[in-house]
């Protein structure tokens, strides 16, 4: 309805993400219950499958979007993504199965930054892609909430029917509502157009990358900070149950408080930053606070600890739209499926190495699952009937480590790079000798292009 704009991008990300959040106390337990034993690493193998083939067909998907639009890989995404929702309790096997599968076409984020590049200019981009950051972490404010209190008053029924049916409303808002974004000159008169196989190929994505300094240091950085970001996700709310004795309760309320820190940090925080100090400070600033917020979950025994790390945690929630921002900016406008559909991709593969990294590093140190009900037992009555160790989180200073070796990368990513970064079947270039995507260095950059030009990286 209208013309497209970015609350249309917005309404479709919160519904998706708003219908799994309310599945976070239930999935826990539905986890706990297929996998009795070694339940961190299952749950690790099952993101990771999904993480891997997220990163290979992000590429594909944002080619394709590219060609044909945005409007029906939204729906093909946001469909795939939400459909193992119903089959937790019809069966939690096929439910986990699907899940793995899912990731063909778990990339919504990738259709969604390409749809925001479309209709908005440059100079508001970062700004767009904050406020789509910061919808995500809306839908995470009172959906786990909402979830945790249907799931305990009403059973885990009712939580998955709901969740189900906020799906089904935002695959109907896609159909009815959301107008095509991609420009009708852009567009191919039929289906059956020609794409550039070199355009779908992650691994020619990943080579193409490794011939451009600027896109190289981009795409390691992004790595290196997501890796934990993501083992981070799929662990965190029961960490805080089991060994920081949370309660349910006290769960939902702190990624309430977290959330709506980060709105704020995404959207006003973000853009006064963008505009004081520029682009790549405002991303090394995000991998500061990001180092401080693993190393302060890692070593914090005390329930304060936990909450203050959480508020540095929506400061560094401002990197990922930074970085989205620095890399469309590079891009050409017939591209910006496949530039993001490449960072996306990255992130796929951490969602993939991230849970089982955390995983095996729970297990190595003989973290495990326990009751979660003698937990929440244990946090109502101010018991503990656990012993605490020296690091009670080992893989969030792993984490932190790794994040370390990313801001170090990202100090080296130059403040404005030429125009021609384009990871990935580039399909046009402004002349022959203009290859390498790097432009003549300007007087104020010199000796960083100077360091950046050929393979010294």
């Amino acid at each position: 309805m209208g013309d497209p704009s970015v609350y249309h991008a917005v309404v479709v990300i919160f519904l998706e993400f708003f219908a799994w959040g309310l599945l976070t106390t239930p999935m826990l337990t539905v986890l706990h219950q297929t996998f009795p034993q070694h339940t961190f690493l299952m749950n690790g193998l099952i993101h990771g499958v999904k993480g891997i083939l997220s990163f290979l067909s992000a590429p594909l998907i944002g080619a394709l979007s590219d060609v044909w639009g945005r409007k029906s890989f939204l729906l093909l995404t946001v469909f795939f993504t939400c459909a193992p929702i119903p089959l937790m309790k019809i069966s939690p096997w096929w439910y986990f199965a699907v899940i793995s599968m899912s990731g063909v076409f778990a990339v919504t984020f990738s259709v969604i930054f390409a749809y925001v590049a479309d209709i908005t200019a440059e100079h508001e981009r970062s700004t767009a892609y904050g406020l789509v950051s910061a919808t995500f972490a809306a839908s995470l404010v009172t959906s786990p909430a909402i979830g945790a209190y249907l799931s305990e008053t009403y059973g885990d029924t009712l939580v998955v029917i709901l969740a189900t049916a906020i799906s089904l409303l935002d695959i109907i808002f896609i159909l009815v509502v959301v107008p095509e974004s991609l420009p009708e000159k852009m567009r191919p008169a039929s289906w059956g157009a020609p794409i550039s196989w070199e355009q779908a190929d992650p691994f020619a994505s990943l080579r193409k990358v490794g011939q451009d300094s600027t896109v190289l240091l981009i795409c390691i950085t992004v790595f290196l900070s997501y890796l934990p970001e993501a083992g981070q996700y799929s662990s965190f709310f029961l960490y805080l149950r089991q060994v920081q004795r949370f309660s349910s309760e006290t769960v939902a309320a702190f990624i309430a408080v977290v959330g709506i820190l980060s709105i704020v940090a995404q959207t006003m925080v973000l853009g006064i930053l963008m505009r004081s100090i520029g682009n790549k400070n405002t991303i090394l600033l995000g991998l500061g606070f990001q180092i401080l917020q693993l190393a302060w979950y890692g070593f914090g025994s005390q329930p304060w600890m936990m909450w203050a790390a959480g508020a540095v945690a929506a400061m560094s929630s401002i990197t990922f739209p930074a970085v989205s921002a620095i890399v469309s900016r590079n891009a050409d406008p017939d591209q910006q499926g496949v530039v993001q559909g490449v960072i996306t991709g990255i992130r796929g593969l951490c969602n993939g190495l991230g849970p089982a990294f955390y995983g095996f590093i729970f297990y190595l140190f003989h973290v495990e699952l326990t009751d979660l009900d003698a937990v929440d037992k244990d946090a109502r009555t101010h018991t503990h009937t656990h012993t605490r160790s020296i690091i009670p989180g080992p893989p969030f200073l792993f984490g932190a480590c790794s994040v370390l070796l990313s801001l170090l990368v990202a100090l080296f990513i130059p403040e404005h790079s030429g125009p021609g970064v384009r990871p990935g079947g580039y399909k046009k270039h402004n002349n022959g000798a203009q290859s390498h995507s790097h432009s003549p260095p300007s007087s104020g950059a010199e000796g960083k292009e100077l360091l950046l030009d050929g393979s010294c990286v």
